[in-house]
């Protein structure tokens, strides 16, 4: 729970980007624990000058909201004529908590500024519209940015029904993830296998092929790093006592596969593998981030495992071609984050 002391703010106070900030902190800070709530962050500011944070709590836990006005209570002051800051539009509907509109209209809240409007159709505007008619003044769009680059994996599946797809791989620096005979551990060093447990624990849930299970038994949780373990799935059937147990078997078209995990509440799935698995996501313009780990090795030969197997280009123009958004040294190997353009996405 956050608390710090700052001066009050109005309705042009530069000190609104801040205190949008300090909410996108908070909701990060527990991004991997709220599927399929969002990583929501919060700040409430008192009329006396004191704010109180809050982030989304697991299910069924208290919205970011609701965290940091009983915060305020807590702390002996009331919270009527505060401004709230929020990364999200507050929810107006009850699902597996009271609706946040009412807890603030309650409150006395006086002014509500908002990052960006939930494209959930539950919320979509509602929110605003209940607070506005309340007589609270509503800003939304504040430091709109940074949040929806926060929050970008959940607004993704709530406007396409579809989880956000990170597809993580480790390669050598010339593209092999594995020997001839299959092995391939480790590639990269500890230093990258952390950050990449790190990663697992950033995303709720994670997917491997049943290829993967069988050669190399992963158990898909998070050791390395602060964090909570995924919720793991197999395309295909993971025999008896692998260590991914307890797992959910999934099969079929992979778009459908995707739609049917966020039917489940998956928001952010991390693709793990093999080598078939991410070829298949790849050709099929499933992945919205790629996260590559290259070590500085070479394979050498052209009978090492591919980061991507199955057909690929049949000339230089047919290249995927993406934006660089990261790069990263990671111990003695680097680490590359790479987005479809903008104009590859759908």
């Amino acid at each position: 729970m956050h608390k710090q002391a700052v001066s009050s703010v109005s309705s042009n106070d530069p000190d609104d980007a801040s205190m949008m900030a300090e909410a996108v902190r908070l909701g990060e800070s527990v991004r991997g624990t709220t599927a399929p709530n969002p990583w929501v962050g919060a700040v409430l500011t008192t009329v006396s000058g004191e704010a109180f944070g809050g982030a989304t709590e697991p299910p069924p836990g208290r919205h970011a909201e609701i965290v940091a006005l009983h915060a305020a209570r807590a702390a002996g002051l009331d919270p009527a004529g505060a401004t709230l800051y929020t990364t999200l539009e507050p929810c107006s509907h009850t699902g597996r908590t009271p609706p946040c509109v009412e807890a603030i209209i309650d409150a006395g809240v006086t002014r509500v500024c908002i990052g960006v409007a939930d494209p959930d159709p539950k919320v979509s505007g509602h929110g605003i519209e209940s607070l506005r008619a309340a007589g609270i003044e509503v800003e939304i769009g504040v430091a709109a940015g940074t949040v929806e680059a926060s929050l970008q994996p959940y607004l993704h599946q709530r406007r396409t029904g579809r989880p956000w797809v990170v597809l993580k791989l480790a390669a050598t620096l010339d593209g092999r993830i594995g020997a001839p005979d299959g092995t391939s551990q480790w590639i990269t060093s500890p230093q990258a296998r952390a950050d990449a447990h790190a990663l697992r624990a950033r995303c709720d849930s994670v997917l491997v092929g049943a290829g993967t299970v069988r050669a190399d038994n992963p158990a898909l949780t998070v050791r390395d790093a602060p964090g909570t373990d995924p919720r793991r799935f197999v395309l295909g059937s993971a025999p008896a006592g692998s260590a991914v147990h307890p797992c959910t078997e999934m099969s079929g078209p992979l778009p459908q596969v995707l739609e049917n995990l966020a039917a489940e509440g998956v928001v952010e799935l991390l693709v793990e593998g093999g080598a078939h698995v991410a070829g298949d996501f790849h050709r099929s313009g499933l992945v919205d981030e790629y996260v590559v780990y290259l070590a500085p090795a070479l394979a050498g030969g052209d009978d090492g495992l591919p980061m991507l197997a199955g057909p690929g280009m049949s000339t230089i123009a047919d290249a995927w071609r993406g934006d660089l958004t990261d790069v990263r040294r990671v111990g003695p190997d680097l680490r590359v984050t790479l987005m479809p353009s903008r104009g590859m996405q759908g």
